[in-house]
């Protein structure tokens, strides 16, 4: 109609200027990394996933071409409700197993047992010196107590703008996940049948 389609508003955070100059100083610092460089890292970050997600069926009308702009997206808020909080990490050829946090919070100490121990410690261990941890700037990342655990373990961390959640590949494949959960032929209605489903697909 005149030029104008219905699609879905894009979802971003908001940002400061400050926030715009980090994130592009960032960009200029890690832009001209080549894939092998990038191959030694590894891009984590954990999602919650509802047993009723914000509705998607909301359409906006928009020219082609005009995806980004300000009156086209929508910001996001944190959902309320049964959820189920995961963990997963990606590189260059290599995924790690889905995560579930059996309880619905991640702090300090569960990160680094229940995730930095027994999963990214042996990943560093196979790539060698030249592992990067990628995590963005959640609470329970920034601790003395995972402070103390990377060093301890020779793990270098990527340093990270805040509220860049875009930036971080990782992000895609949360979104290809929910899409795969509720296109199933029957949704999960429980949170068993909501954990079942997230590691099946």
């Amino acid at each position: 109609m005149n030029g104008l389609y219905a699609r879905v508003p894009r979802v971003c955070v908001s940002l400061s200027a400050q926030s715009r100059g980090v994130r592009l100083k960032w960009y200029r610092e890690h832009g001209n990394r080549t894939v092998s460089d990038w191959g030694n890292v590894m891009f984590t970050d954990e999602s919650r996933f509802d047993l009723e997600p914000d509705d998607k069926r909301i359409r906006i009308w928009r020219k082609q071409g005009t995806r980004n702009q300000p009156q086209n997206i929508t910001q996001h808020h944190a959902f309320r409700g049964r959820s189920i909080m995961v963990w997963a990490g990606i590189s260059l050829g290599y995924r790690t197993d889905l995560h579930i946090f059996k309880w619905d919070s991640v702090r300090a100490v569960r990160h680094r047992d229940e995730v930095l121990e027994p999963i990214v410690r042996l990943y560093a261990a196979a790539v060698g010196p030249t592992f990067v941890l990628m995590d963005d700037n959640a609470r329970p990342y920034r601790t003395d107590i995972v402070d103390d655990y990377l060093e301890s373990e020779g793990i270098a961390r990527m340093a990270w703008p805040a509220y860049s959640p875009d930036l971080n590949p990782i992000g895609n494949f949360w979104d290809a996940l929910g899409r795969a959960v509720s296109s199933r032929l029957t949704p999960p209605a429980t949170l068993i049948e909501l954990e079942t489903a997230l590691q099946e697909e």
